[in-house]
């Protein structure tokens, strides 16, 4: 990781930043790009068909894990047959936390054999059958003719498969939003979350902003947050159908949130407070296409890298522009992705098929980045984000889930308000465990290093009322009369059995990525660990004096104000406005990062 790091921050801003990696995927027609297995081709009839001889014979073979299932075909099964295959519906929608995708006309070797038009056509029907047993909803996303020995032809149909969990009001995925300034970030999620297109003037982005200094400025410089949603057939759920987040959470079976993030230097140490307390999936970056990588958009590429959060790209403002320009600042992201420090494949999305593709290879390959051209004003190319959002599974497999959900509670404190007949209200993401109402925990630590009891009064989710609350969900909690003066945000609220440990003094193994001069002993920046965020002092160099860009070393810190919660494997940033440096760090050998 430091190797990826540096050079992104290091080598990217020089010409000729080495060599690239592999080519663009523009998956054209139904799979330009590896695994689709469809042809290249124009579109008709909302069908793709295009030359046989340009299909791929085979997809990669079907996972025992995973979400994705192949059927050659379901014709007639018995009872007995029927009741083996919705039980493996519900184990593949199980390891897609509530989604899953069914290739109809596939072997489990990956041949695309295809079925006539009546076969498919039972087929589907019982596909029908398994889901309406299993309480599911299914969307056929594509259908693809495929060459094989035989003179009828033979097509393979894509269907998604949804059921929210019964432990779940909906399926939940959150975005980071980053960006330069004036790339258009808030305007890009008003249109998407209101349903309407912008006036050219930013009408769009008035109802995101929280403060008055950003409705004159324009600028974001607060963390906020904003719903989209789809039902069970895929279709938008948002502010233009529904007058309160309620009727949104209700409608909806998928749900996904925007964190926006600001995107001006000067509130940089916002954005990295928000990737790493908020703990999101994935990440879109916004690029305006007049104005191309400039700003703050390669030092917030270099932070999801950093902290590995999957990202894809989106080129605003293609109204604005000439194709040409647009062209331009497509090719210099391509670049950028596929230098050293990137390593990343970029995947240019033009058709409703590539958006599908894009979501599932974006789910399977951290190495694939989507990059999608549209405009907030015109509505280019709008809808196909909207597909790749809506099939977009969820990044964490259910393993993973379970065992968090295993551990005990862990709540992490990142805002706090005070509301009339409620009292004290937190805001937060739950790390570890189940979270209910009427639950006893300890929330600290506080100056003096101590634990305070408290109980959770009620809990709330995108503004609705929530009894459960489980492992990477994001929620308020209402503290009843509990003081709000004893907390602060970098809290955390914990079962009592964990026994919580603190610290004030931490040692690290950093790499230091980039500074202009040197990093000593006595310098003073600001660490960011998960919630965290406190001024530390550097007190000791193992082994050296002074570190310069590129070297290591252990180095030990000590927080200023009062001890903190911490644990080996946080993600760690530290962020100077004077130095402006980028460490690697690695805690007690567990990876983290300092900025």
């Amino acid at each position: 990781m430091d190797s990826r790091v540096s050079e992104l921050f290091g080598g990217c801003c020089r010409p000729g930043g080495g060599p690239a990696m592999g080519g663009t995927l523009k998956a054209r027609g139904a799979g330009g790009s590896s695994g689709c297995g469809g042809p290249k081709g124009k579109k008709k009839n909302g069908k793709n068909r295009g030359s046989k001889a340009n299909n791929p014979p085979y997809l990669p073979p079907e996972a025992e894990d995973g979400n994705i299932e192949y059927k050659l075909k379901l014709v007639n099964p018995s009872q007995y047959r029927f009741e083996h295959l919705v039980t493996q519906m519900k184990w593949r929608l199980q390891e897609g936390r509530g989604e899953a995708v069914y290739q109809i006309g596939v072997e489990d070797n990956g041949l695309l054999v295809g079925l006539a038009e009546e076969e498919m056509r039972a087929s589907l029907k019982t596909l029908h059958r398994m889901a309406e047993k299993v309480g599911a909803d299914i969307t056929v996303l594509r259908e693809r003719e495929v060459d094989y020995d035989s003179d009828v032809p033979r097509k393979i149909t894509e269907v998604l498969v949804r059921k929210v969990p019964d432990n779940q009001q909906f399926l939940d995925l959150r975005v980071a939003v980053l960006g330069n300034v004036d790339s258009g970030k808030s305007t890009l999620l008003g249109v998407l979350t209101q349903g309407e297109l912008d006036n050219g003037r930013g009408r769009a982005r008035l109802n995101l902003f929280r403060h008055l200094h950003e409705i004159q400025s324009g600028r974001t410089s607060s963390i906020s947050f904003e719903i989209l949603g789809f039902n069970s057939k895929g279709e938008v759920v948002n502010y233009s159908d529904s007058r309160t987040a309620e009727e949104i959470c209700e409608s909806s079976s998928k749900m996904i949130t925007f964190i926006d993030l600001a995107g001006h230097h000067k509130y940089l140490h916002t954005t990295i407070f928000g990737l790493t307390s908020y703990c999101p999936d994935c990440a879109l970056l916004l690029v305006s296409a007049n104005t191309g990588i400039a700003g703050t958009t390669r030092e917030h590429l270099g932070l999801a890298l950093a902290l590995k959060v999957p990202f894809f790209i989106v080129v605003s403002k293609v109204d604005l522009c000439a194709k040409t320009t647009v062209e331009r600042t497509v090719r210099q992201l391509e670049r950028v992705l596929k230098q050293p420090g990137c390593h990343k494949v970029p995947m240019l999305v033009i058709s409703e098929d590539d958006a599908v593709t894009a979501a599932q290879q974006f789910a399977q390959s951290p190495n694939v980045t989507p990059i999608f051209t549209l405009s907030s004003v015109s509505g280019e190319s709008l809808d196909l984000l909207k597909v790749f959002l809506n099939i977009l599974p969820p990044l964490t497999n259910s393993k993973e889930q379970e065992e968090l959900m295993q551990q005990l509670t862990e709540f992490q404190v990142d805002e706090i308000y005070t509301v009339p007949e409620v009292g004290t209200v937190v805001g937060g993401t739950l790390s570890s465990g189940i979270c209910r109402e009427g639950d006893q925990l300890v929330v600290g630590p506080t100056d003096d290093g101590c634990f305070l009891e408290l109980r959770v009064c009620s809990i709330q989710r995108n503004r609705s009322a929530c009894r459960v609350l489980r492992a990477g969900q994001a929620a308020t909690l209402a503290l009843g009369d509990f003081d709000r003066a004893l907390l602060r945000k970098g809290m955390v609220m914990v079962s009592p059995e964990m026994n919580p440990t603190i610290c004030s003094v931490f040692e690290a193994e950093i790499v230091l990525l980039f500074h202009a001069t040197t990093f000593r002993r006595g310098f003073q920046v600001t660490v960011h660990v998960g919630n965290v965020r406190q001024t530390a002092v550097v007190e000791k160099i193992h082994a050296k004096d002074k570190l310069r860009t590129g070297e290591k070393a252990v180095v030990r810190f000590r927080f200023l104000k009062h001890p903190e919660y911490l644990k080996c494997s946080s993600i760690v940033i530290k962020y100077s406005e004077l130095f402006c440096i980028v460490l690697q760090v690695r805690i007690e050998s567990e990876t983290a990062l300092l900025s």
